[in-house]
């Protein structure tokens, strides 16, 4: 399975066919996830982020597999974009062995270094001065990469943002801030939340800003690879995806403090339908379309398969995880 970025290459951001594989390959894998939460596979909590796959996909393709990222808990799309192996994000969800970190981490802290993915995250808005270390990394070592944090907009009145919105502007750091805005934050819209908007906060720190539908795949791309380009030269930029957020803040909220009508009009800002009806109006045909969704469907079984197959984790081995040893010699 290969990522957006390496199925579009960084000359050509906007390869759709491979865009709307990523936005379905995203799609079906957190349709699975919720269903298999659901029958109590999957342990822990998860949090879907199905509608907002038109971020994960765009950014990514704009990458390479030296360039980092750091997540947040709503970050299934970012991993497999990023280039995450199926079968290993499926066995570590599990909670297996053979997940990516041995089953440890789990949904809210799925890491693959081997592709630049420093980790999702569990605290609102933390992966940000991950990111930004990452940044500081990249140019202390000269390598001519770049660093992403993803965030929503419910971060927008924590601290931390403005910390590394500062260090950024102030050291030019290669850094790509890359806001999610599905307008909630947890059970509550971030209008009632916030004063402001986050241009106003990146005219603050002199960060160059730019707002995409992030609903459209090509739109994120196009805008992805300008911005990436420009923070590989120049330092960094700010780009905001408005997008909408379909489940709940975490998978089972009934979102019973969302309006009814605005729920039900969801389906007219799919990434997927966008995507597609801009394949069609290209000349691919409704065929080729159900060729990528069969492929991927069997992509999706193989690594599931294998994952469900795998083994736990040893108890011994775990618990080392979590204790020290003991020093030689000391009583119990």
């Amino acid at each position: 399975m290969t990522g957006a970025g390496e199925a579009a290459g960084r000359n050509d951001p906007v390869d759709l066919p491979a865009l709307y594989r990523m936005l379905m390959l995203i799609r079906r894998s957190e349709e699975r996830l919720g269903t298999m939460f659901a029958d109590g596979e999957v342990p822990g909590f998860i949090h879907l982020g199905i509608g907002q796959e038109a971020v994960s996909a765009g950014v990514m393709a704009a990458l390479t597999p030296e360039d980092t990222i750091a997540s947040t808990h709503r970050g299934h799309g970012h991993a497999l974009a990023k280039g995450l192996p199926l079968e290993g994000f499926f066995a570590e969800l599990l909670a297996k062995e053979t997940g990516l970190c041995r089953g440890r981490g789990g949904s809210m802290h799925v890491a693959d270094m081997s592709v630049g993915m420093l980790g999702a995250n569990g605290i609102v808005g933390a992966g940000l001065s991950i990111a930004l270390g990452s940044a500081l990394a990249h140019r202390t070592l000269k390598r001519d990469a770049v660093s992403v944090a993803f965030f929503g907009d419910g971060a927008l009145a924590e601290g931390l943002l403005h910390e590394c919105l500062n260090m950024a502007a102030l050291w030019r750091l290669p850094m790509l801030f890359v806001c999610e805005n599905n307008g909630w934050g947890e059970f509550l819209p971030t209008s009632k939340q916030l004063s402001f908007k986050l241009k106003d906060l990146a005219a603050a720190y002199r960060i160059p800003h730019r707002a995409v539908d992030g609903n459209d795949v090509a739109a994120v791309a196009a805008a992805a690879a300008t911005l990436v380009a420009e923070v590989r030269r120049d330092g960094p930029r700010i780009l905001e995806c408005t997008t909408h957020r379909v489940r709940g803040h975490f998978e089972g909220d009934a979102q019973k403090y969302r309006d009814a009508g605005e729920l039900a009009e969801l389906h007219r800002h799919d990434p997927l339908t966008i995507a597609a009806r801009r394949l069609a109006e290209a000349g691919l045909d409704a065929q080729a379309l159900a060729a990528i969704e069969a492929e991927v469907a069997a992509a999706i079984e193989t690594a599931m398969a294998a994952a469900r197959a795998a083994a736990p984790p040893a108890f011994a081995e775990a618990l080392a995880d979590v204790y020290s040893p003991r020093p030689a010699g000391e009583a119990a």
